[in-house]
């Protein structure tokens, strides 16, 4: 592999920016990507992107864009931070630009909801086989990140030799990064918990307290398990970072998007103006669909699954499907 120097990051969202600050940091040549060019102006001319990661200054040496082949001139990294749902119309943009020998690194947490693929599954079919590539997931709050809070993380690729270049590129001595071969693995235990963390946000909002969540975090943990199994990945990966891990901050942050959707919903809320307000995307709400239709594919029990996506698509009141969950024929756990 090439020496990588200059990093392109796709994506000017709160994690985008997080880890171009991460990287600027540790001497690396960044260009930070947004589709948004009056976001990109706002933050070029402030230093601040106040709409994604407040309060927190980018270091004058990253390079701030729109133009997407700028971008991506003389990259020997570029990192996907999109969210999951626009991941496919910007690498169809990516194809024509001929940037197949640059290795990729996807820090997407997400489920496509038309084809029940993993995001490194959509990124291979729209830029072929061969392309080098590796995801990274964790349970990474930006904001924390952003203040050098201790962090763990995970990134995973086929390739053991890239594993190991791009954790060397990300370790901090306040970021600490592992290599995990399992990629499905890692995919599926980043983007499944959403799920569960919309269902401790409901918990939440219903004012329930730490029994209700213990049993959510360890019951959901169950269902990831299955369903990561089912799907190829090893049970081990969702009893380490990516897994439980990455499932608790999701399910007990104050700064967890999909968390906070939940609770809304608990209090009341209804999801098209909780999400009309949000400046973030909350991945777990299209995740929920995703994870719903995955079951029904496996054929794996997701009962926690099941009663989010019908609070979520079906308008099934939240205390109702409390009441079904513990209501449920008894069983062995």
């Amino acid at each position: 592999m090439r020496a990588i120097n200059k990093i392109t990051i796709l994506g000017d969202g709160g994690w985008g920016t997080t880890l171009a600050i991460l990287l600027a940091r540790k001497g690396y040549k960044i260009t930070l990507w947004g589709a948004f060019k009056d976001n990109i102006a706002e933050v070029n001319k402030t230093r601040i992107n106040q709409k994604f990661l407040p309060g927190i200054r980018l270091p004058s040496s990253i390079i701030l864009t729109s133009d997407l082949v700028l971008a991506l001139k003389a990259a020997d990294l570029i990192v996907l931070a999109i969210p999951s749902q626009f991941i496919r119309q910007v690498l169809k943009r990516l194809k024509e630009l001929n940037i197949n020998s640059i290795p990729f690194l996807s820090v997407v947490k997400g489920i496509e909801t038309e084809t029940l693929m993993r995001v490194s599954e959509i990124i291979y079919q729209e830029l072929g086989k061969s392309l080098k590539l590796a995801v990274l997931s964790g349970p990474t709050i930006a904001l924390e990140v952003a203040k050098e809070v201790p962090t763990t993380a995970v990134v995973s690729s086929w390739s053991e030799k890239l594993s190991e270049s791009l954790q060397r590129v990300f370790t901090t001595n306040r970021f600490r990064v592992y290599t995990n071969p399992d990629v499905v693995g890692v995919e599926l235990g980043g983007s499944l918990k959403n799920v569960i963390a919309i269902a401790c946000g409901i918990s939440d909002g219903l004012g329930f307290g730490a029994n209700t969540k213990a049993a959510l975090l360890a019951r959901g943990l169950a269902e990831i398990s299955r369903m990561g199994i089912a799907a190829g990945a090893k049970k081990e990966t969702f009893s380490g970072i990516t897994g439980l891990g990455d499932l608790v901050t999701t399910c007990i942050s104050q700064h967890s998007r999909n968390r906070s959707v939940g609770e809304q919903i608990g209090k009341g809320g209804k999801l098209k103006n909780i999400l009309s307000r949000m400046n973030m995307v909350a991945e777990g709400v299209a995740t929920a669909k995703a994870a719903y239709l995955l079951g029904k594919k496996y054929r794996v029990s997701m009962p926690i699954t099941n009663e989010v996506y019908s609070v979520l698509y079906k308008n099934k009141d939240p205390f109702k499907a409390v009441n079904d969950l513990m209501t449920r024929q008894r069983k062995e756990e």
